[in-house]
């Protein structure tokens, strides 16, 4: 059923403790127990980080000048605790503001679109727009060498999908490799904390409901994702 609270379209993020969410699945404690733009359960949280590894990972320098990148990172789940463990270039402004600053924000993001608010039953309101995030919030800390040509390994292994793929670390040419890891650094995030907004029209009566999803149907391949998400939501 469609969700019948009329609310703000406003970025409302529900928090919760990442031990209930992966020690006590499906139950999880929430610090705002909100009845609209949330997961149904926080499987469905950590099902979304790995399904949408590219991330927005930020932070600030020890003068606060915010930095950020973008980059791959393997969602790993172990002994009830979270760690995103990717890599980077080294001697970069993020990477020396991250060094500096160890407390960090990796953003997955998913699909999103324009909602028009001449498809809702009351046309007399805002516009808004729907999509997915989650945002964790930890520790980063760099990893040794050895350390470093394990994540490529398995990030190479994870993205490719193909055990046959001549394109596997362990395939290239270990000159290669060698002048490789001079340039880059792994590393592993603690995560701490993690926030998500799934805003997919909960808010909306059910005929509303139903006129977005046709909507969104007709229009790009994003907007297509979002109307699909929102379809299978229903049941």
């Amino acid at each position: 059923m469609v969700s019948q609270f009329v609310v703000p379209a406003d970025n409302l993020f529900i928090s919760f403790s990442l031990f209930h969410l992966l020690a006590k699945l499906p139950t999880f404690a929430l610090m705002y127990n909100l009845p609209y733009y949330k997961a149904d359960d926080d499987r469905q949280v950590m099902d979304f980080m790995h399904e949408n590894p590219f991330i927005i990972l930020t932070g600030c320098d020890l003068e606060n000048k915010p930095v950020a990148t973008q980059v791959p990172v393997l969602v790993e789940e172990k002994e009830g605790e979270v760690y995103l463990q990717g890599h980077m270039m080294k001697q970069t402004d993020h990477h020396k503001a991250f060094v500096q600053n160890a407390n960090v924000l990796a953003i997955f993001t998913g699909p999103h679109t324009y909602v028009s608010a001449s498809w809702y039953s009351n046309q007399k309101q805002g516009s808004t727009w729907n999509y997915l995030t989650v945002h964790a919030k930890g520790v980063i800390h760099f990893l040794d060498e050895e350390a470093l040509l394990d994540v490529l390994k398995r990030t190479t292994a994870r993205f490719e999908n193909n055990v046959n793929s001549p394109s596997l670390v362990e395939h290239l040419d270990p000159a290669y490799i060698e002048r490789l890891i001079k340039a880059i650094v792994a590393f592993e995030i603690r995560v701490k904390e993690v926030d998500h907004v799934f805003k997919l029209s909960q808010n909306r009566d059910e005929e509303s409901y139903e006129n977005i999803i046709s909507e969104l149907q007709k229009g790009d391949s994003e907007a297509k994702q979002v109307a699909e998400i929102m379809q299978q939501r229903k049941s």
